[in-house]
């Protein structure tokens, strides 16, 4: 079978694309290794309607359940391949599933590099966070601890601490932070600790509210918030790599801003895989928009050779 649209990742913002894709009832096939950012996530804080906030678990599977109810299928597992054909694309799973569409929507996503801390995972979205444009609300005059290594540790505080100015930065690894970096955190009040980290301190029945840490040479520390910035987050682009599309130097994906294609025909990306602001919302905005035009050209072929190549953008981080 020919599917109209492949969606390799079932995460946000492949399951919004699924959805949509759906209800243009379009055959739809979701290749989904389960292991993606919103698999982690126990409570996502900034979006519409869910003032109390809403898990990754729960969206995920509302989405699933939505999407299957108009026709879209589902296979569980990673895609390692993905071939261009004369009709469009082929993606072949680790374990020998082969699919083939006429439309591809990259949906792959970023993996935080995480050290494998006992109390970790239980308080990551209620307690412990990796984004601040999502969470630094969170630390308002809070005590709060900044969980990482290097520069990226260093960096996260210098952001946080718009926030709060109750801030130690624990440098987990005992990586080099540039001298500018540990002046301006000097400057700005934060106190840096070089030592590794024993274990996160927690309470509740389900663990997931962070009190403090325990570091590797026995003291504690008290926080009611903590942020993780390790560095090295996984950018999968390997399937983009395979098909030829164009990356930014930081390996997230280059997309039409209008219709999110990229620089292949026939093949979109959404989601953190995209070089933007990594946001739930922003992620769902993407899956439809592409799963919009996935559509408009499968109407009109046309069309695809009337998308412009997506554009250099000027980097903005600091």
């Amino acid at each position: 079978m020919t599917y109209d649209c492949i969606i390799v990742g079932g995460g946000l913002a492949g399951l919004q694309a699924a959805i949509q894709l759906g209800r243009y009832n379009r055959s739809t096939l979701v290749v989904d290794a389960g292991d993606g950012r919103s698999t982690l996530c126990r409570r996502y804080n900034n979006i519409l309607g869910w003032p109390e906030g809403v898990s990754g678990k729960s969206l995920r599977e509302a989405g699933r359940e939505q999407a299957l109810a108009h026709g879209v299928r589902f296979v569980q597992g990673k895609a390692a391949r993905a071939e261009q054909t004369q009709d469009g694309f082929r993606i072949m799973t680790e374990a020998g599933d082969i699919a083939i569409g006429r439309r591809l929507l990259l949906a792959t996503g970023v993996v935080d590099r995480l050290p494998d801390l006992p109390g970790l995972a239980e308080c990551l979205g209620t307690s412990i966070y990796v984004c601040p444009d999502c969470d630094g609300y969170e630390a308002t005059g809070q005590p709060s601890l900044i969980l990482g290594a290097g520069d990226a540790g260093a960096s996260m505080a210098l952001t946080v601490r718009y926030w709060t100015d109750k801030l130690t930065y624990v440098n987990h690894e005992r990586s080099p932070v540039d001298a500018a970096l540990r002046e301006r955190m000097e400057e700005q009040g934060i106190h840096c600790i070089e030592e590794p980290i024993a274990r996160i301190e927690t309470s509740g029945a389900d663990g997931s509210v962070m009190t403090g840490i325990t570091l590797q040479d026995g003291r504690q520390l008290q926080a009611s918030t903590g942020f993780t910035a390790f560095g090295g987050n996984e950018v999968r682009a390997e399937l983009a790599e395979q098909l030829g599309v164009q990356l930014f130097k930081n390996r997230h994906i280059l997309v039409d801003a209008r219709t999110r294609m990229t620089s292949v025909p026939g093949v979109w990306a959404a989601g953190d895989i995209v070089a933007h602001s990594e946001q739930t919302v922003i992620a769902m905005g993407d899956g439809s928009q592409a799963a919009i035009w996935m559509h408009k050209t499968l109407l009109h072929e046309e069309l695809l050779a009337r998308i412009p190549q997506p554009e250099p953008f000027v980097d903005l981080r600091i």
